[in-house]
């Protein structure tokens, strides 16, 4: 087999279609923080004095007081594949024979010997980057902290000036 072929064999698609897939499983378990905190943050109450009232109090949700959870969002996800592949065949082959000869017995030694060595190397290095951002809260979210935002500030400004004294209407002297 190749180095070429070795290289063929390396089930890339396979490594980009995981990754994909584990980018797409992150991004939905990111979201699903962000909306059980965002939840956490509605049903969690801050008690402060009523200003219009002051020995009485009000009850606020944080998000209502403007405190948002935190989105993210998958930015970008990269593989890096290093790969070294050695692949080596090697075959010795040797002989030797001595004889003596005379009259007599004939007497030769036949020392043969046959090598084979296969070598397979390999050697793999792999990198994975996933760049995570802050993100934009849903749409949703936002519009109705704004609205929420909008109504708690009207109320607020009718507390205050229902404090201040009205000025008494001059009279002309």
């Amino acid at each position: 087999m190749s180095v070429g072929q070795e290289l063929l064999n390396t089930p890339f698609p396979e490594m980009v279609q995981k990754l994909a897939i584990a980018v797409a499983e992150s991004q939905t378990k990111l979201d699903m923080n962000s909306t059980a905190v965002a939840s956490y943050m509605a049903e969690q109450m801050i008690t402060l004095p009523d200003l219009s009232k002051p020995e009485q109090t009000k009850s606020f949700s944080l998000v209502s007081m403007g405190f948002l959870p935190t989105f993210y969002a998958v930015q970008e996800a990269e593989i890096e594949v290093k790969m070294a592949i050695t692949m080596a065949k090697t075959t010795e082959k040797s002989g030797s024979a001595s004889a003596k000869g005379g009259w007599g017995p004939f007497a030769a030694s036949v020392n043969a010997s046959y090598s084979s060595r296969y070598a397979y190397s390999q050697e793999g290095a792999s990198t994975l980057r996933v760049k995570l951002a802050p993100a934009e809260p849903p749409m949703i979210l936002q519009k109705y902290m704004e609205a929420l935002t909008d109504k708690m500030s009207a109320d607020l400004r009718g507390a205050l000036d229902a404090e201040e004294p009205t000025p008494e209407p001059t009279k002309p002297t």
